[in-house]
């Protein structure tokens, strides 16, 4: 796939030494680092946000609760009266 998108950042100097070096070791370019390394980042922040942790006991709580009938009476008197408007 042609890179055509352009993304720039700006850091201190000790901060570019050590990213460059950090490149350098792993024999990638400086770029190619820079977007594994946020790519990994980004997947993990979005994969977060993508899933909702919770403990065993309260998943099953909540899927009992979504299991167990609720009559709610406000909403059955609502949906069983006239209608004002018909259509």
């Amino acid at each position: 796939m042609p890179k055509t998108d352009r993304i720039e950042v700006r850091t201190d100097e000790t901060t570019g030494e050590l990213i460059r070096r950090a490149a350098e070791l792993s024999r990638a370019s400086t770029s190619q680092f820079i977007i594994a390394a946020a790519v990994d980042r980004a997947e993990a922040v979005v994969a977060r946000a993508d899933v909702t942790l919770m403990p065993a006991v309260q998943f099953d709580a909540m899927i009992e609760a979504i299991d167990r009938a609720n009559p709610m009476p406000n909403l059955a008197r609502a949906a069983a009266a006239p209608r004002r408007f018909r259509g």
